[in-house]
């Protein structure tokens, strides 16, 4: 027999025990992308007024390249976890659900390895790939 009240048990857990965890992560990836969309705004400045070549410059100093890199993982780890959330709370067939969250979070790992790759290779000045 327990003496702690069925509350006390349930309280800062999810029905699977994490839904704080997954709350705040969603909470502190959308600050840190507010924070870093206002160096966007900024980025895009530069690339508008000065073409490819300012821009390319303007990358590649360091805390660029480290914002924009820090950007297109954040977004696309907030994304994530926002389609995790729609997927859980819309998809009711087991298989579909398990198969969109894996392909949701492929998707999300592919695309924020390619797009780190191309501001690494704009940064570092490499020629484009022949096509």
């Amino acid at each position: 027999m327990s003496l702690r009240s069925p509350l006390a048990k349930a309280r800062n857990h999810g029905s699977a025990r994490d839904g704080v965890h997954h709350w705040w992560n969603q909470r502190l990836s959308a600050i840190v992308l507010i924070a870093l969309t206002v160096w966007l705004v900024l980025a895009i400045e530069v690339a508008a007024s000065g073409g490819f070549a300012a821009s390319r410059a303007w990358l590649a100093l360091p805390w660029n390249t480290v914002f924009a890199i820090l950007f297109t993982l954040s977004a696309f780890y907030h994304g994530q976890l926002g389609l995790q959330v729609v997927i859980e709370d819309y998809i009711h067939t087991r298989w579909l659900e398990v198969t969109l969250q894996i392909t949701v979070k492929l998707l999300a790992l592919l695309l924020s390895v390619m797009g780190t790759l191309a501001i690494l290779r704009i940064a570092f000045g490499v020629a484009p790939l022949a096509g």
